[in-house]
């Protein structure tokens, strides 16, 4: 399938969540950054977070480890920024990105089943859903303690689909991560790249089916 030149009858949208649902990502950098000076290892978010975007848990420790040597401290890297992420979500709040209440409402009224496909953990990602009111929206999830193998790998996406019984040749992927991108391609999909950090090099540009600002880009397109 040339994703560049065919049109897709869409009838799924999976949508990943930190970067794209949420304006999360600077949020996890900043308690990445106050971890890494508690452990004396400076900055990790501002020198690591753009390498390991899209990645599960898993992953993560794998790539702190290969920078920091195996005995970096990942339960008390963990317990410290979730501690730390928990803090500045409950004060000043996470924002959504603009256009998601609209897309997942124009999905809702058209019969597009709707799904996440998030690295996040299930416990931290459902939570982050019910508190922003969104999470009935969706018709299933994929959290990233649910597979064995994290973006760029397609599992995800495969199992997405799957949960919404949907074919992956009639999905859109929305992505803001080159993994994602990666993944999604692989599974199958339509990939559409919002990005929030970092931005598409040529190599992830070939893999996107389309590459937008926003979501509401997204609405515009499925309205037109």
């Amino acid at each position: 399938m040339n994703i560049n030149h065919t049109t897709p009858d869409i009838k799924a949208i999976i949508f990943d969540m930190d970067g794209l649902i949420f304006d999360s990502e600077r949020v996890v950098k900043r308690s990445w950054d106050i971890a890494g000076e508690m452990l004396a290892l400076g900055p990790i978010g501002s020198n690591h977070i753009h390498n390991t975007l899209g990645f599960n848990v898993v992953r993560r420790e794998q790539y702190f480890k290969g920078v920091f040597g195996e005995d970096f401290p990942m339960e008390r890297f963990n317990q410290i920024t979730r501690k730390v992420f928990r803090e500045i979500a409950d004060t000043e709040g996470v924002a959504m990105k603009p256009g998601v209440i609209e897309l997942l409402k124009f999905a809702k009224e058209n019969g597009i089943r709707t799904a996440v496909a998030t690295s996040s953990r299930r416990e931290h990602s459902s939570q982050m859903l019910q508190d922003a009111g969104i999470w009935s929206f969706f018709d299933g999830a994929v959290f990233g303690d649910m597979v064995a193998n994290a973006k760029p790998d397609p599992e995800i996406y495969i199992k997405a689909a799957n949960a919404i019984h949907a074919a992956p040749v009639n999905c859109i992927a929305l992505e803001d991560s080159p993994a994602g991108i990666q993944s999604s391609h692989a599974a199958g999909m339509y990939p559409i790249m919002i990005p929030d950090l970092v931005q598409p090099t040529d190599e992830i540009k070939k893999l996107c089916w389309k590459k937008f600002k926003s979501l509401n880009d997204v609405v515009a397109m499925l309205k037109a």
